[in-house]
């Protein structure tokens, strides 16, 4: 069939052109580019070398390597790991000299990098600085890519040492920024080779593969069928009633569904949902109650897929021991056993530098022995150094008897209870006198070490303020114009619940107190001294109250902060952190 040139022509459409098909790879410009840096955070850390490889088309265009002077000291490590010395680097230019230059090098090319939020984080974060335009580059991870192409039996996991073996690159990584680009060329290669087999073959195919959900994502998309769009906690199971990762949200259903998604690309929870037979929701009445939940049923099951929030029993106290000469102990657990306790602390190193801070200003014992007046009069006890050079009484040695020592104890028990005054007042004379010579390495230490006591002594007031009180009720407005309630008994949330818009509060509040949950003032392995639930625990429900708005309701109990407590100093010793100089982990300015 033929039409003539007088009838009109069929609609069958325009046929697009090649440029309408995409960018195809072989004509695509990418710079593949790697960093080496002082650290991890570009907050805290600064790029010291940077890397970049010009390809299109398999052809290689140019190079781009240079030293970065960042402008503060190497770390020991990081030398031993790149072997970029402190002196490789002093004649190197500054970051604000260099990026110019690698802006025009990479214009109008795909970004290519291995871990590319690493290397764009620092990148961003140096443009942003010294006043940079971050060109919109089209950027290209080759650790998704990697993740996506291959499997546990092509390789154990996603290192670029190992894929640039497994692709026979002929670059050894050695953690040297222009060697490493060079290795992940080849690593880009050999993605872009076995994509093929995948039917990528433009540049947008590429982007939107890493994207893509996988195949197990599409076929469990079922399991949120049944999901509630509410608030709640969600919990993935295997087919053994496992729990494989815990969560909150609220909105249930829409947080559940988005795991089935291409929004999702964290290797770990893709790997989860191949593992999740069934996703079991807690549906709760109000945001504070779903945090709450997910926190204890984390501590609970320890989920393999959930990081944070496993191991609450995990913190640490300074501890005034009880014994004739007490001394200060690093314990895993805070007792009712009459003892003064500071805490809780994330990590034995803030726990020593506190403990560390309170010997600056209480001349307590510093050895491990167990002392007794029996044991002193017997001659048996052992001496140390500290008791030559006047840091201690020694009442080791018998100079000091229980009563004498017993000044040191009530000064500790002082500011255990409350009065930071005293281990204040002493850290600030050490910094001022070694700022005073000069000697900024060690005023940044004291630094250190009173931050670490004042955090952790401001936190424990915190908690053991919300700790003591034997019920609070409290509510907060919510976004439908009702209020949400909270029952709150020895720092745990003991009941939580809704008042409707315009409805009297009273009856909703006498309901909630009759169903709440019945609670002990004391639980040996969690809370502040006295508490009832975790620290974590303690401190969403502080937020909560702190939100604009919230009112207390009721409180049965002390409701204070010391007076001369750490709580008033907290926002001084933040900017004093705030005020050092960039790309100084630990030393700098003191404590002014």
């Amino acid at each position: 069939m033929t039409a003539s040139a007088s009838e009109p022509l069929p609609a069958y459409g325009v046929q697009g052109t090649l440029d309408d098909l995409g960018t195809p790879l072989a004509e695509v410009t990418f710079v593949v580019v790697d960093l080496e840096t002082t650290g991890g955070s570009p907050a805290e850390s600064a790029i010291t070398e940077i890397g970049a490889v010009k390809v299109r088309g398999g052809e290689h265009l140019g190079d781009f390597g240079t030293l970065v002077d960042p402008g503060a000291e190497i770390p020991p490590f990081i030398t031993a790991l790149t072997g970029i010395t402190q002196a490789m680097v002093t004649a190197a230019p500054t970051i604000d000299a260099v990026l110019p230059a690698f802006l025009e090098f990479a214009r109008g090319c795909v970004l290519v990098a291995h871990n590319a939020p690493f290397d764009t984080g620092f990148l961003k974060a140096a443009c942003a600085e010294h006043g940079y335009a971050w060109p919109a580059f089209p950027v290209i991870d080759t650790v998704d890519l990697a993740r996506r192409v291959l499997t546990r039996d092509d390789v154990p996991n996603c290192r670029l040492e190992t894929l640039a073996r497994f692709f026979r690159s002929g670059t050894q990584p050695v953690h040297r920024a222009l060697a490493d680009a060079r290795a992940t060329v080849d690593v880009l290669h050999g993605l872009i080779e076995r994509l093929g087999s995948f039917g990528v073959t433009t540049l947008e195919e590429l982007r939107g593969f890493a994207k893509a959900p996988t195949p197990e994502q599409r076929r469990k998309r079922h399991l949120a069928d049944a999901v509630p769009s509410a608030p709640g906690v969600y919990v993935f199971e295997d087919a053994g009633g496992e729990a494989l990762y815990i969560g909150k949200s609220g909105d249930l259903r829409t947080r559940v569904r988005s795991y089935f998604t291409g929004s999702e690309t964290r290797w770990r929870v893709r790997e989860m949902v191949g593992l999740a037979e069934r996703v079991r929701t807690i549906v709760c009445a109000t945001g504070l109650e779903a945090e709450i939940r997910e926190l204890r049923l984390i501590a609970e099951h320890k989920p393999r897929y959930n990081r944070r929030s496993k191991f609450p029993e995990r913190v640490l106290w300074l501890k005034l021991t009880v014994e004739p000469f007490p001394r200060l102990s690093i314990v895993r657990e805070c007792r009712d056993d009459g003892a003064a306790y500071l805490g809780p602390l994330s990590s034995q190193r803030q726990a020593e530098e506190a403990r560390a801070a309170m010997h600056e200003a209480i001349p307590l014992r510093q050895c491990t022995q167990r002392l007794t007046p029996r044991l002193i009069e017997r001659g048996k006890a052992r001496a140390c150094v500290l008791g030559e050079i006047g840091r201690c009484g020694a009442p080791c040695e018998g100079h000091e008897t229980v009563r004498d020592y017993e000044v040191h104890v009530t000064a500790a028990r002082s500011v255990l209870a409350g009065d930071v005054r005293p281990v204040v007042a002493a850290a600030q004379v050490r910094i001022d006198r070694l700022a005073a010579a000069q000697q900024y390495e060690e005023a940044a230490s004291q630094r250190d070490r009173l931050a670490a006591f004042i955090r952790a002594a401001a936190r424990g007031q915190r908690l053991g303020a919300l700790a003591g009180c034997r019920q609070i009720v409290a509510a907060r407005p919510a976004f439908d114009g009702g209020w949400e309630l909270a029952v709150v008994r020895y720092g745990r949330l003991a009941a939580a619940g809704t008042i409707p818009p315009g409805a009297h509060p009273r009856p909703y509040v006498d309901a909630l107190i009759a169903t709440a949950e019945t609670v002990f003032p004391w639980s040996a392995t969690t809370g502040a001294p006295g508490g009832a639930a975790s620290a974590e625990e303690m401190e969403c429900v502080l937020r909560w109250m702190d939100a604009p708005g919230t009112r207390p309701v009721e409180v049965d109990g002390t409701w204070t902060s010391p007076v001369h407590g750490a709580e008033r100093l907290r926002a001084w010793i933040d900017n004093a952190y705030a005020a050092r100089e960039p790309g100084e982990p630990r030393a700098g300015r003191p404590l002014r």
